[in-house]
Parts: structure tokens; sequence; C-alpha cells
């Protein structure tokens, strides 16, 4: 064996070994299955960074410790590869985007291989590919044959720069802003236009409560639940003076309905328009109308922002408790699709109608609360519950995405394309530079072929899919990625899902997390799976930040790229510096002198030479063996809970107690198999030079956890100055090492005669 750690030559051996031999490749899900799975990349042309680094390399430690612990392991990768940067890419360089995927695929997927990430490589999917998008396009039917999918005229989110449609979670960037495109960073504006929405408001109620059945972080479930806004209050009518027109609200304090002072609708309240004849300022209240329009829904909930709006002077509604006559505003803080569209103002008992009530210098009336059922019940109102989701907006005016499997006979309805078609193919002979409609409606050849397939004068849906919809079901298609008869069999769903644990950021909270959620519970309601929670437990790797604290970003030129690093240290040092940086989750700045403190470390395990086959009875070997034991205890506890930073400070401790016992093999075997998920290649080449088994996960023996220890004084001319413990067999010298170390500073002068007395006292006379 070679003095010197040659991690290229090492890990180049391994990782040709481990493809050659197919050493991950799925087995059978006979015994105890698991399935370990990273959400799925996007694989930009930037390749690799160390964030994805952090992630895929905690699933893989888990995977390989489960491994060796008897699990059949399902760890599959992927790519999301449809989307706009893509296409942009594309528009900027004039190669067509497929091409450009492809590449980034390429390098994406020789990084990961370089840095030894243990995944079954036979069960690869890129979500850009015709036998994958053809069940992304199964999906769509089927949630259009059960009145889940549905294409509606609605104000949307629409980017200036991109050209497309967004989603509402697509208006927030990554900092927090709101109402910017969340790729881009453009302003944001409104349209009406007709687009297809999945109706995942239908699970509403389901998405909130089944949160208690998964193992996620609570901020997550918490997140997730404000997005979804569930409220439960009452239904109260205001009658309009006057008029036959009545205004409902939602409201959440019904017993606060005697200090109701005004009533405020949502800008785009249809009953504005039916009062116009009303209205004695309606040019003012009109211009206020149209100045919100551009604001998207997430702008206009802003807590802090500055409340604006008009009243409608000239209408009086009728509060049904006091019935006295009220003022009516338009105001923006209240959305149309929100509850009724509608509140009753209470500024004494709300904050934002307090603030509005304080800059319109409105009537704000203290009162004590009713009782809300009596109230309700009086007034003749009703329970209901209310939710701030919205359907799921799924129609992009793009190029580079899923066809949504619909085309139009010749008066415009639409139909399904029968599944005997699928995939529907994405077109070739379109330009793909963003003009404000979908490059699809350029295709000639896709328009061919929907005529020669439905007849003269039908005509292709020519939106493609949000790529959300790509990665809202790809997990199911890895427990079967070459079926081509389903998008996996009823068998392979019972045998591998849901997923045990799901790793990736927490900027998908309420994306990608939600969306899948939808589709598995859309799933379920129609008997195709048996579970509605796709994930049941779910963690997330924190933020790696630049080395100056700061976010790394391609802006601030400071993303540091996994490449020379490897090239460097190799995969293992990249590996274990990035699960040592602290715990998982948390955020952490990139060190660049620390990577070599963890390969210092591997050096030093490539040097140890194990000695002997078992321990000798001797005390620093005695002790050895509770340290080993303790170890297994600890380490095994660590990467089952992903507590790769403490894992890995027990497995140094450890080396040095092996140094400093000589070495001995069984203990030596232990340590390589405890050490061997972090640092897969480097354990692999030592245990093939001493045949040391990687099969099996070592165990300890409860019994030999605790150490006894005694508490021994060190008295120094007769007085107690530290008490130490110690082993009850250590040796003299041993003891008398420690107790000098411990009193070394009391000890000045000359050492003339000590007095040892075993397990209770040393005496030290100057």
């Amino acid at each position: 064996m070679a003095e010197k750690y040659d991690h290229k030559a090492v890990e180049k051996k391994w990782q040709q070994k481990w493809a050659a031999d197919k050493t991950f490749k799925t087995p059978p899900p006979q015994g105890k299955k698991l399935y370990v799975l990273d959400m799925f990349p996007y694989p930009s042309g930037d390749g690799l960074h160390v964030g994805h680094v952090e992630g895929y390399t905690a699933t893989d430690i888990y995977s390989r410790f489960k491994r060796m612990q008897g699990y059949q392991v399902l760890h599959p990768m992927g790519w999301d590869a449809f989307g706009l940067p893509a296409e942009n890419y594309a528009i900027k360089t004039g190669i067509h985007p497929k091409e450009t995927t492809e590449a980034a695929i390429n390098n994406f997927r020789r990084q990961i291989q370089e840095l030894g990430l243990s995944y079954d490589w036979e069960r690869e999917v890129g979500a850009h590919q015709p036998d994958y998008y053809k069940w992304t396009q199964w999906f769509f039917l089927f949630l259009y044959k059960h009145g889940l999918a549905e294409k509606r005229m609605a104000k949307v989110n629409w980017c200036p720069k991109d050209q497309t449609v967004l989603a509402n979670e697509q208006t927030v960037s990554e900092s927090g802003e709101k109402g910017v495109c969340v790729r881009c960073g453009t302003k944001v504006v409104q349209k009406d236009l007709e687009q297809w929405f999945f109706k995942i408001t239908d699970f509403a109620d389901a998405l909130v409560d089944d949160l208690d059945q998964v193992d996620w972080p609570e901020s997550t479930k918490i997140n997730q639940r404000n997005w979804i806004g569930r409220s439960e209050g009452a239904e109260l009518k205001f009658e309009i003076r006057n008029s036959k027109s009545e205004i409902r609200v939602f409201t959440t304090r019904p017993d606060t309905l005697f200090g109701a002072t005004y009533l405020v609708l949502a800008p785009e309240h249809p009953e504005v328009a039916n009062l116009k004849s009303q209205i004695l300022n309606w040019n003012e209240v009109e211009a206020y109308i149209e100045k919100t329009k551009n604001k998207t829904e997430l702008e206009r909930q802003e807590e802090q922002k500055d409340k604006t709006g008009a009243e409608l002077k000239g209408v009086k509604a009728l509060n049904p408790a006091t019935k006295e006559e009220i003022p009516v505003w338009v105001a923006d803080y209240v959305l149309g699709g929100y509850g009724t569209g509608a509140v009753m103002a209470v500024p004494a008992h709300d904050e934002r109608d307090h603030q509005f009530a304080k800059k319109f210098n409105l009537e704000i009336r203290e009162i004590e609360p009713a009782d809300p059922k009596k109230i309700v019940e009086k007034v003749g109102g009703k329970w209901v519950k209310t939710y701030r989701l919205r359907d799921w907006l799924i129609s992009r005016q793009r190029y580079w995405g899923a066809p949504i499997p619909i085309v139009y006979d010749p008066q415009g309805a639409p139909h399904p394309v029968p599944e005997e078609h699928l995939p529907w193919l994405l077109p070739t002979d379109v330009e793909f530079k963003p003009t404000g409609v979908s490059p699809l409606g350029q295709s000639k050849e896709l328009l061919e072929r929907t005529e020669k397939i439905f007849g003269l004068g039908w005509r292709p849906e020519v939106d493609t899919m949000d790529t959300f919809v790509c990665s809202s079901w790809y997990f199911f298609r890895f427990a079967d990625p070459h079926n081509e008869r389903e998008f996996a069999s009823a068998e392979a769903l019972r045998q591998w899902l849901p997923v045990d644990l799901y790793m990736g950021g927490a900027e998908h909270t309420v994306l990608h997390l939600m969306y899948a959620r939808f589709i598995t519970h859309a799933l379920q309601k129609h008997g195709v799976v048996t579970f509605g929670e796709p994930f049941l437990k779910l963690r997330h790797q924190g933020t790696i930040l630049a080395e100056d604290g700061s976010k790394m970003s391609k802006s601030k030129n400071n993303i540091v790229s996994p490449d020379e690093y490897v090239a460097q240290y190799g995969a293992d040092s990249l590996r274990m510096y990035e699960m040592f940086m602290g715990p998982l989750e948390q955020q952490k700045p990139w060190n660049t002198k620390n990577i070599l403190g963890v390969r210092r470390f591997l050096d030093k395990v490539w040097k140890l030479h194990p000695q002997g086959s078992t321990l000798d009875q001797g005390s620093s070997r005695s002790n050895l063996d509770t340290l080993m034991h303790q170890t297994v205890e600890k380490v095994t506890k660590d990467l089952e809970s992903l507590k790769f930073n403490t894992a890995i400070s027990a497995l140094m401790i450890a080396r040095n107690a092996l140094e400093d016992a000589g070495t001995p093999k069984d203990a030596y075997a232990k340590f390589l198999q405890l050490l061997h998920p972090l640092a897969p290649h480097l354990t692999s080449e030592l245990a093939e030079v001493h045949s040391i088994d990687f099969s099996q996960w070592p165990v300890y023996d409860p019994a030999k956890l605790a150490t006894e220890r005694v508490v021994v004084a060190v008295q120094v001319n007769g007085k107690v100055r530290v008490t130490i413990e110690l082993a009850p067999d250590i040796p003299e010298d041993e003891a008398l090492s420690k107790a000098r170390e411990a009193a070394g500073k009391w000890l000045v002068g000359p050492e003339k005669k000590v007095h040892y007395v075993s397990g209770k006292v040393i005496n030290f006379v100057i």
C-alpha cells in the first residue's frame, strides 16, 4: 500500500468499479425497504455548487448506512429539465434548449459520479424526455377527467420580461420581495387571460389536516398552513340603503359586529359596478380601481404597506346588528378571491382596519364583544370556512415545457387528447423567442398533426405546462421508470412509496411541496394510491454561504464549485468537510482553509496500520474497547438522526485512540465500517487491503458502554488541590502522569516523594 494517500487514483478506481459492478442498483424490495430521495435538481449550465453537494452527500451517507444495516434502498437521481432558465439561455445563444439541457445534464452527472454518490443510474429520468412527459400529460388528463383541471378567464400575474404567466407562489423573490418574478426579478403586472388551472383548492382541508401525519420541520408545516390560510368564521349580510343589493362579508370575529363602523369592498367586487348609479364620485372610484389592477395579490396583502382606498360616496350599508348606516369603501387590501371579497371593518379590534380608519378619519368604536353564536343566529348569518389558497395556474406562454394535451374543435370547445396519442410531442419547427403568445402557436407541424388526427378546423392548445407539474409526480416514476403502460405499476407503488426520507431546500415549501401533496391526494381520492402524503420524513439542508457570510450568487461571482476541491483534496474530503461544517439544517459560511483539516484527518486514517487480531488485556486496550462501543453507539444514532458533524467528531476521537492503543485489527475494522458511509473511497481501498467486510453495520454491546471510574484526590504537601477520575485498574505510572498534569500549577520545585494509594489518593511532596 502506498505510503501517501493518492485520492485521485483511489477515487477513480472505486468509482469505475462501482459503475461496472452496478453496486448501487436497487434490489427487490424484500424485507426492509427504504426510499431515500433528493429534490429533483434543475441541471443548469453552471454545474453543481457546494449547496447541492451538501444535500446529496447527506442522503448518500444515510443510504450507505442503511444498506449496511440490511435495508433494500431505492436512491435515484433525475432532472427537472424543462423551464425558463434553459429557454432564456437558448434565446441568448441561439442554441436549442434541448442541446444545452443535455450538456448540462452530462456535466451534472459527471460531477455527481466524481463525488461517489451512490445513485441507481438505471432509474435516471429527465422531465424533458418524451417517455417522461408522456406521463406528465397523463396526469393532466387524469385531473381533467375528474374535474380537477379547467380553463377559465382570470386575472393573472404576468412577467413582461419572460413574457409568461406566473402562479402567485412565483411572484416572490428569493430575498422575499413580493410582486416580482421569482426567476428574473422583473416587476410583475396583472392581465386578464383565459388559462388552465388545477383545482388544488378542492383539497385545502386535507392539505392542512394531513400535515399532522408527517415528520417535517415545524417551520415548513407552519408556512404551508399559513399559505393555505384556512379560516373559520361567519358569513353575514349587509343591506345597501335604497338598493336591492346586499354585501356578504366573512368574519372570524362576528362577536365584534356591534363595532363595525364601515364596509370595505375589493376593487374587483362585482357590486362596485352594480352600484355605479348611486356612487356620486364614480370617476374617483374608477381611477382608483384602474390604479390597483397592476398590483399582485401578494403586494396588496403586505401588512406594512400604506393603506389606500376610495369611499363610495352616496352608498350606505346597514349594520345588521345595530341597523345604523355605515359608509362603504373600496380598498386594495381586500382581495376579491378571498372570502366574499368584502370585510366589515371593526377598527377597534383589527390592526389593518385601525390603520385604515386612522388614515381616513373614520369612527373607531370600542365595544364589549358579544356572544358569537348568538349574534350570528340573531342577524341570520351562517358559519363557513374560507381559504387563502388559490387554484394552481399551470398555463405558460413559453416553448420549453410539456405541451398541454388538449385540442379544440371548430366551435372552440376543448377535448382531451386520447391516451393513445401520448406523448403529445413538443414541436421543433418554432422560434422560441418570447412574444407574449406561446411559440407553439407558430408550429405548422403541430397544427397539421392536430388536423390529421381530429379533422379540419381543429386546433391544438399552444400553452405549455408550468415546470412544477413535471416535478409534482416524479417521485412515483422512480419506482418504475421503464414502464411503458403506466406511470408506475400498482405493485411498484405499493412496494416503494411513500418516500421515507426527502431532502431539499426550504425554498420549495409552498411550490413543489404543496403541488406534490396535491397530486398525491388526488390520486388517493380516486383510488390510484392508498396514501395521501408522499413524503413521510422531510429535512432541509441549510444554505452554504460565501466565505464573507453573504449569499452565493452568480451576480456576486462567489459561487463555489465542487470541482476544484475534489481535484485538490478529494471527494471524501469535500464530503466530510461539508458534513463537519455544522448541523445539517443550519446556514454555514464556506471556509476554504477548513477543508484542509478534514483532509489531514483522512491522511492520518490512511497511515493507521492494524496490529494483531484482537484487543489485549492492558488497560489502554480495555479503554479502547469501551470507547469503540461508545463510538458505534454514537455514530449509529447520529447518522440515523442526520447529525453528521457530531458523528465525525466521534470518529476523530476514535482514530486518535486507535493509534494510542496500537491499532488492534478488530477495533480498526469497526472504525472503518463506521467511517465508510462518510468517506467511501478511502475506506473501500483500506478494506480491500486489510480484508475488512462492509456488508454489515457494527453493533455495540450496551453492557460495555459504561466506563467504571473512581475519584482520586490529588494532594500537594498533604493539601487537596484537585480531584481526577481514573479507571480502577489504571497502571500506576499512568495515574501519576494524569495527576501531575491536573495539579501542574501547584507542583513548583523538585518532587521529593510521592504517596500513591490506588483508587483513593495521590500526594506529591515538594
